[in-house]
């Protein structure tokens, strides 16, 4: 499913799906996970996952994230609106749909999957940059 020449990871790692956000379920506000999470329905609002977590987004044709989306792997056959960073890996499938920039490391792209904004090439190392900025609202209570 990923690169086939990794033997690092467990195949049951790569294709466990802890959390399920169904096709009649819509989310608002921001989800963090680990592990597995599958999207058949709508998330507004980001996703975040820890970058070293090898966690894994699947997102099916009917599924919608309206936000930004920093996971370390990235199964997209769905729609997003907005800047998806991929630490690992990213797959995007015939009926993938971005809305916004692409970051990542590797990338698979199938015919029909469609990017409007740029694909942006990052370094392995690059996971500082990962990290989701500071929110809106945290600044202001601050003071800042």
């Amino acid at each position: 499913m990923f690169s086939k020449g990794n033997k690092n990871r467990s195949a049951a790692k790569i294709t466990k799906i802890d959390t399920l956000i169904g096709h009649n379920s819509e989310i608002t506000g921001d989800v963090s996970f680990s592990g597995g999470l599958h999207v058949d329905g709508v998330v507004k609002g980001n996703i975040y996952a820890d970058p070293d977590s090898g966690s894994v987004l699947s997102v099916s044709e009917r599924g919608l994230i309206e936000g930004e989306v920093r996971v370390p792997n990235i199964m997209l056959n769905g729609t997003v609106r907005g800047d998806v960073h991929a630490a690992e890996h990213i797959e995007l499938a015939e009926k993938a749909k971005v809305i916004g920039n692409v970051y990542y490391t590797l990338i698979e792209m199938m015919r029909g999957a469609e990017v409007n904004g740029s694909l942006v090439h990052q370094a392995r190392d690059a996971k500082q940059d990962f990290l989701p900025a500071p929110k809106k609202a945290e600044a202001k209570e601050t003071g800042e």
